[in-house]
């Protein structure tokens, strides 16, 4: 039985929503404020790091496409 599940899964197509879905970034920028982490200056500057980061990471990809494309 689960030998046909992963065959359909394998041959279902993905589509572009399934490329362009933010997935594990999306929920690292948007998600809500769980009460039960722990409040702490030094694990709040770390995550403001890593957004800045991820952030500059995707303005560096997205120059690298245009420069290459647009040139």
């Amino acid at each position: 039985m689960e030998n046909e599940q992963d065959q359909e899964i394998k041959k279902k197509k993905m589509s572009w929503k399934d490329y362009f879905s933010l997935g594990e970034v999306g929920g690292y920028f948007f998600r809500k404020k769980d009460p039960n982490r722990p409040d702490n200056v030094n694990i709040k500057i770390m995550h403001g790091i890593n957004k800045i980061s991820i952030i500059v990471f995707l303005l560096a990809i997205i120059y690298l496409v245009a420069k290459r494309f647009f040139q």
